[in-house]
Formats: C-alpha cells, sequence, structure tokens
C-alpha cells in the first residue's frame, strides 16, 4: 500500500525542520558533515514532491515542481559532480520557506 499524499506532505515539512536545526548548528558550508545531514534532507524531501498530486501542486504555480524533483536527481545521481555547498545552502536559503508554506496550505486545504 503507498502512502497517502498527506504523509508525504508532512514528511516534507519534517525534513523542512531538520534542515532548519541542522543550519542552527553551524554553516554547512564549512562543514562536510553538516552538509552531508542537509544534502540527504533535501534528496528525500525533493522524492516526496514526486508524490503529491499534480493538482495540489498546480494550485502552486510559483513552486518549481519540475525543478525540485530535477534537484533530486542531481543530487542522487551527479553526488561527485557539480553540486556543491554553496549551491546548497543558495537553494535553502531561497527556496525553502515558499515551499513550506505552500504544503502547509495544501494540508489545511484539505481538511
Amino acid at each position: 500500500m503507498s502512502k497517502s499524499w498527506q504523509a508525504h506532505a508532512r514528511y516534507i515539512l519534517d525534513a523542512i525542520a531538520k534542515i532548519r536545526r541542522i543550519q542552527a548548528r553551524g554553516d554547512l558550508t564549512q562543514d562536510d558533515i553538516l552538509y552531508d545531514a542537509a544534502l540527504r534532507n533535501l534528496q528525500t524531501l525533493s522524492e516526496s514532491t514526486q508524490h503529491l498530486p499534480e493538482d495540489q501542486k498546480a494550485a502552486w504555480p510559483d513552486i518549481p515542481w519540475r525543478d525540485i524533483s530535477g534537484f533530486r536527481n542531481i543530487l542522487v545521481h551527479n553526488y561527485l559532480g557539480e553540486i556543491d555547498s554553496q549551491t546548497v545552502a543558495a537553494v535553502i536559503d531561497r527556496h525553502l520557506d515558499a515551499l513550506e508554506a505552500s504544503i502547509q496550505a495544501m494540508l489545511s486545504s484539505d481538511d
């Protein structure tokens, strides 16, 4: 049995909270343990967005859903390539707040 989309949405919020706790421990661009932890959470967060219904995602066109999915593929398959700690920190700083707000709204509208 597959998980409901709401379970994936809650997981995304949990991963965002973990990433914020990671950031609170230090600079992930300077600490490889924090960087690895943030990467893992971004990877699983991105994977979970693929399980959200298209109609829910369509209600949030400002969220780059396809890019999030693509980012997951880069994290998983190109781990020795072009991703670096500066890029990861920038993604976190620029995009997590909007993603979090959209996921919270999706869950609220489903009540």
